[in-house]
């Protein structure tokens, strides 16, 4: 059987083969977690300075200084040693006053609310381990894997807890969380969150909200709501997302690209069934590029949703994704993307775009 031409048909692939997610399982230590909440990578760099808002929207430029004096007034409200604290030592922290703890930034996909969680993180000034930041899903995956009071005991001596894509997926997240957050609150936590809604819509379409209606709206007297309008940012001035390859391309470039990935876009799926959410994250270490063959629309909701978590990790991770099959915009059904999860959706579709529009650049080097 003669080998795979490269995209050129210069001739034969000869490079390593490449990774392939499907044959990685990850175990992650709860240790892990903890350190791990930080701003990703992608946002490692970005700070107020660096938010670029649009001359069209005041309230992105009103989001930027409200946050920029956020910031400021933690400075004055240290208060004990952080260390000692971490996990549960020292001694108790007084008693936060009452009023809103914290800010909370809604807004559509792509109008920069990450960037500005992150540089809020980056701005205040205590040392990293004084200050979290996680996505809400990291946040409950904290909570299994340390339990909820060893979570209320580390979390407890911070100064900050950032919580990026605050969502409530059943009514047991919705008591967990309100639980936690009230409980870091009244612990001296500030908390600064983002969302696709605003704290009192929360969980609105997705189930059954009139038994959690207490907990939601308590929720929401935590925050001050600062409300982001624009468009994605992703697509503002950029050209359309390249069309999907062949899967020779796929292949050639997966074989030619050092640390990529090459799987089957179906197999995949299956994988990730099998493997934790919390574990996405590391499912992804060491990789430098997806490539994904036969890319077509996922079976269910149950599927679409852990899609959604790999794409948040590999948006915040820079990862290109390359891929065969259907463009990104096909991925979920109109059901979906008329149903109660219908952000997430379309905030993996904007993400997807942007990673294949930078695998392209490995492509058209080939």
């Amino acid at each position: 059987m003669s080998s795979p031409l490269a995209p050129s048909g210069s001739g034969p692939i000869t490079d390593p083969a490449p990774l392939s997610l499907c044959a990685r399982e990850p175990h992650v230590p709860a240790d892990r977690l903890v350190a791990e909440m930080v701003p990703p990578p992608r946002f490692d760099s970005v700070r107020f300075s660096t938010y670029i808002p649009d001359p069209n929207q005041p309230s992105q430029t009103e989001a930027v200084r409200v946050l920029e004096g956020f910031a400021a007034g933690l400075g004055a409200a240290a208060g004990g040693s952080g260390k000692r604290r971490l996990f549960g030592f020292g001694k108790a922290p007084k008693k936060a006053p009452a009023g809103p703890r914290g800010v909370y930034l809604d807004g559509g996909y792509g109008v920069g609310k990450t960037h500005l969680l992150a540089s809020l993180w980056h701005a205040t000034p205590a040392e990293p381990g004084l200050k979290a930041f996680g996505t809400f899903v990291e946040l409950t995956n904290l909570v299994g894997a340390l339990g909820f009071q060893q979570t209320v005991r580390t979390l407890s001596g911070h100064r900050l807890l950032c919580i990026d894509e605050f969502e409530l997926d059943d009514p047991g997240d919705t008591v967990l969380v309100s639980t936690l957050l009230g409980k870091l609150v009244d612990a001296g936590v500030a908390l600064a969150a983002t969302s696709n809604t605003l704290p009192g819509k929360l969980g609105e379409g997705r189930f059954a909200a009139a038994d959690f209606l207490r907990e939601i709206q308590g929720l929401s007297a935590h925050f001050r709501a600062l409300r982001i309008d624009g468009e994605d940012y992703r697509h503002r001035g950029l050209p359309e997302a390249p069309p999907p390859y062949s899967d020779e391309e796929v292949t050639g470039v997966a074989h030619a690209t050092e640390g990529a990935s090459l799987d089957a876009f179906s197999p995949l799926l299956e994988h990730l069934a099998r493997v934790h959410p919390s574990r996405y994250g590391a499912l992804t270490d060491g990789i430098g590029a997806v490539c994904l063959t036969g890319v077509r629309p996922v079976p269910d909701q149950s599927t679409a949703l852990r899609l959604v978590v790999l794409a948040d990790r590999l948006y915040d991770r820079e990862v290109p994704v390359l891929a065969s099959g259907l463009p990104f915009d096909q991925l979920f059904s109109d059901e979906m993307l008329n149903g109660g999860y219908r952000k997430k959706y379309f905030r993996a579709i904007s993400r997807l775009t942007a990673l294949a529009r930078d695998a392209a650049k490995l492509a058209n080097h080939r």
